[in-house]
């Protein structure tokens, strides 16, 4: 039974994770989902190499990120999870969506798509499970110069 309470934690866990960028909620949620510090590899998509950042370091890099989408909406689905003890690692498909306003598009696409995998791990703490190291795989991405064009935007505010 335990097995069970735990994998549905670890899905939630993913859930809220999500709800962080698709609700821009950077004060409370992500005490609830992340380690401090916690390692990140997003080289897929942002071609920077893997990290271990504090937690008050990446919610302002998500803030930022974050801040010049219209909407977000992550799907992560497919979850695959191994437990071992006081760990656990989590595969899952995940399809990221991201639309930009009009006036960053102009006659251009509004949308960016990502597709791929989440290859995460997460520790039991003792206030539950929290993810300690995320790494997104990309297998696929529909307009990503939008991610430039966000960014470029939210820096020249």
């Amino acid at each position: 039974m335990n097995a069970l309470i735990d994998r549905a934690d670890l899905i939630e866990l993913l859930g809220r994770y999500a709800d962080i960028a698709d609700l821009k909620e950077f004060t409370d949620l992500p005490g609830l989902v992340f380690t401090d510090p916690l390692t990140l590899d997003f080289g897929s998509v942002a071609d920077i190499p893997p990290m271990t950042v504090p937690l008050g370091d990446y919610l302002e890099t998500l803030r930022t990120a974050f801040a010049p989408y219209t909407a977000t909406h992550h799907a992560i689905t497919g979850h695959v999870i191994e437990i071992d003890g006081d760990s656990a690692t989590i595969h899952a498909h995940v399809r990221a969506e991201h639309w930009i306003p009009d006036e960053l598009a102009g006659d251009g696409p509004h949308h960016w798509l990502v597709v791929g995998f989440y290859d995460n791990e997460a520790v039991r703490t003792a206030d539950g499970w929290r993810l300690n190291r995320v790494k997104l795989t990309s297998t696929y991405q529909e307009n990503p110069q939008l991610s430039s064009v966000a960014l470029a935007a939210e820096r020249a505010r």
